[in-house]
């Protein structure tokens, strides 16, 4: 237990324990890595969190990554309501949705169409869908460690929440499954070039988080992603990437915006829906033509593009236009890092704090993270300790070594002052 006066959210936590599998509705919530119960809670405004208790939190979670303008941001709630006063779902188009997709695809780079589906897993599974149908190819490469969402072909060396569960798969996918995912070190071009020599003609295309975030943040060697488009693009494979975290997040356009690539399909969701459920996936025209109705490749869903999703996505892309925040949020991402490094350089504690834009992660460990394997190298018994700490001292971070924590526009110097002191205090007692 991590000493916090958490009655009210031990109640509850057992109560959801009766009726909800280990408690919680997503599995890294529950704390099982970091041991303790998790904070039920109730409210949230800025970057603060508040739970069932009365304990307030500097909050670095952010419903893992959506909250890039701080919780209950004025325009977005705003928004929403007025949404939610029209009707909540209609099974049928609206103008809202058209203007999303046009906003979407003007800020990121490589989109000429886009499907609005409603979470980060849907958009992977039926861009994977896509690429295989569009190239006549059954196999595709992922990365170790990077998550694709929990659909079956992608729960092979997933990283995140799997990984916090110490599951390198998942029961129930049955190998047939995965007979066509491959699955590679992250950064490793030589393994992807062996790939593409063994199964030339076969591979549909090449998945990656561009920045990994779900094995905690690892940013991507220079040479690397060019390299992969080289590979790819030689073997007549796609090249897609999966930025849901990373999509708006990074710059307006995302990572591929960041690094000036084009990749042939992406996945988004997390800010593009504002905090609300949605995701979403696009590319060329003549990939995204292959979806039906249009064309053969079948996908739907009864509540994509759901007016209220829709209307929390468009205000806050449009503030994120508006106020163009990304310089500020690496800097005070940056300021974070160095103060991390410094308390634990003060205390003689061995850390990595790996950080790209507004992302970050404190891994435990002596050397840089590069991949998933080095990752799993981190001491997740001293990030145990490091996360109570922090919590005790009101500071939420990401509940598993394996996540990224995510800066808001809403955090200030006072937040990331008291942040720094934490950590001192905190590492202090190692």
């Amino acid at each position: 237990m991590d000493g916090r006066d958490a009655k009210r959210s031990e109640e509850l936590f057992r109560k959801a324990s009766r009726c909800m599998p280990g408690g919680v509705n997503s599995p890294v919530r529950a704390f099982r890595s970091v041991g303790g119960t998790p904070p039920f809670i109730a409210s949230a405004s800025g970057c603060k969190l508040v739970d069932a208790d009365g304990r307030e939190y500097i909050d670095y979670v952010g419903s893992f990554g959506p909250m890039i303008l701080g919780h209950a941001y004025p325009q977005v709630v705003s928004a929403i309501c007025e949404a939610a006063s029209r009707g909540t779902s209609y099974g049928a188009p609206t103008e809202a949705e058209v203007e999303l997709a046009e906003l979407i695809c003007s800020l990121v780079p490589s989109l000429e169409r886009v499907r609005l589906v409603n979470s980060g897993t849907e958009a992977a599974m039926s861009a994977l869908r896509l690429a295989r149908a569009f190239s006549g190819r059954p196999m595709f490469i992922k990365f170790d460690g990077c998550y694709h969402g929990h659909s079956d072909p992608f729960l092979v060396q997933a990283g995140s929440g799997v990984a916090t569960l110490n599951l390198p798969d998942s029961p129930g996918v049955p190998p047939e499954f995965t007979a066509h995912t491959i699955s590679l070190p992250y950064q490793d071009t030589d393994a992807v070039g062996r790939a593409f020599e063994k199964f030339s003609g076969r591979i549909a295309g090449v998945f990656l988080e561009p920045v990994a975030g779900n094995m905690g943040v690892v940013a991507p060697e220079k040479s690397f992603l060019a390299r992969l488009f080289e590979l790819a693009e030689a073997d007549g494979a796609l090249v897609v990437f999966d930025e849901v975290m990373t999509g708006f997040r990074l710059a307006k356009g995302g990572a591929q915006e960041l690094f000036g690539l084009r990749p042939h399909l992406t996945c988004l969701g997390k800010i593009v829906g504002g905090g609300l459920p949605i995701g979403a996936f696009g590319g060329r025209k003549e990939i995204m033509s292959q979806l039906a109705p249009e064309g053969p490749v079948y996908q739907a869903g009864t509540l994509s593009g759901n007016p209220i999703a829709v209307s929390a996505g468009l205000a806050t892309l449009r503030a994120l236009v508006e106020q163009d925040p990304f310089e500020r949020l690496e800097r005070i991402t940056a300021d974070l890092a160095e103060g991390f490094r410094e308390a634990a350089a003060a205390n003689g504690v061995p850390i990595q704090v790996q950080a790209c834009g507004s992302m970050f992660t404190v891994f435990f460990a002596g050397e840089p993270v590069l991949d998933f394997a080095s990752a799993k190298k981190c001491d997740t018994r001293q990030f145990s300790r490091f996360f109570h700490g922090m919590l005790e001292r009101g500071v939420y971070l990401a509940p598993s070594q394996f996540e990224a924590c995510f800066v808001s526009t809403a955090h200030d110097s006072e937040a990331v002052s008291r942040t720094i002191r934490a950590a001192q205090e905190t590492l202090a007692l190692f």
